[in-house]
């Protein structure tokens, strides 16, 4: 095993900088110092490190990686533009920051309890909520978000997921429309019936359309939209039927009738926050409040 080598982040940021920008006079501009100071940071991390990182030659403007130039940066380029953004929000705050990425359903009937648990805990902090499905992962993954929840799987090293809990589906149909005989029953009712579902790209409509799927063919979409409740509201008016998660769906209500579909495998939700955040305290009591607060509402 090679030994341990103690490298300065200024060294670092500035490579990052060089590496991204392409120039030794772009990163300056970026780092607010001079050309030589930046020319001086590589060198120091070269000799650091003991091999070159960067390729540059009089007269030329853009600079070229070395091979382990482009495998250190590969390397860092996603912890630690997270890193560098977070931090840079944190400053502007002047207080403790967590931005927290959730789709819109799971915000208004599963994240309040929690807020108000975290707020309980940590009164002086600031949360920031996005609420979109489809933007979480390009948002998480290029430093935007501390924190997501909701139903992608990531699948990065970089951004560590831990399921919170699944949950199932259920269809939804206006009162009065001829029931479907059984689950099993649903997508040869559906059939040429309009279908009110969530924008392109979100997880449960993707769910829903593959198993509507009769020979081949996609359910007909009456409407779309981005959020649960006009979904329902949708459905409430009589537009068309739908299929949504089981907790969204108020108990008490008249105009629609409903079907858990127990023949469609639960729905995970996912807890995944940055890499270099898995020591926060803010990010351990916030899984912990998930896990107490949202799971039990899944089963």
């Amino acid at each position: 095993m090679g030994a341990y080598v103690k490298v300065k982040l200024s060294l670092i940021q500035t490579f990052f900088h060089v590496a991204h920008e392409g120039s030794f006079s772009a990163a300056a501009r970026d780092l607010n110092i001079s050309y030589q100071s930046v020319s001086n940071h590589i060198r120091r991390l070269e000799t650091d490190l003991g091999y070159r990182l960067v390729k540059s030659k009089k007269g030329i403007k853009r600079i070229e990686l070395t091979d382990q130039g482009l495998a250190i940066y590969n390397l860092i380029r996603p912890e630690l533009q997270s890193m560098l953004d977070r931090l840079s929000a944190v400053l502007t705050a002047e207080r403790p920051l967590l931005r927290v990425g959730l789709p819109s359903a799971i915000f208004i009937y599963l994240f309040p309890k929690v807020l108000l648990r975290l707020r309980d805990r940590f009164p002086n902090m600031e949360i920031q909520t996005i609420e979109r499905d489809t933007m979480l992962p390009d948002l998480i993954m290029g430093g935007k978000l501390d924190v997501s929840v909701g139903e992608v799987f990531f699948g990065n090293p970089a951004v560590p997921q831990r399921v919170i809990g699944g949950y199932r589906l259920s269809l939804i149909y206006p009162k009065g429309w001829p029931a479907p005989p059984s689950p099993e029953d649903v997508p040869a009712w559906a059939k040429d019936k309009p279908f009110v579902t969530y924008e392109p790209g979100q997880v449960v409509r993707n769910i829903a359309t593959d198993f509507l799927m009769t020979a081949g063919e996609e359910p007909k979409v009456a409407v779309s939209t981005s959020g649960v409740r006009s979904v329902l509201q949708c459905v409430n008016n009589g537009l068309g039927f739908s299929i949504i998660p089981s907790w969204c769906i108020d108990p008490g209500t008249t105009n629609l009738e409903t079907m858990v579909m127990d023949n469609i495998p639960k729905v995970m939700i996912y807890f995944g926050h940055s890499q270099y955040l898995s020591h926060s305290p803010y990010i351990k009591e916030l899984f912990l409040a998930c896990q107490d607060l949202i799971t039990p509402r899944l089963t």
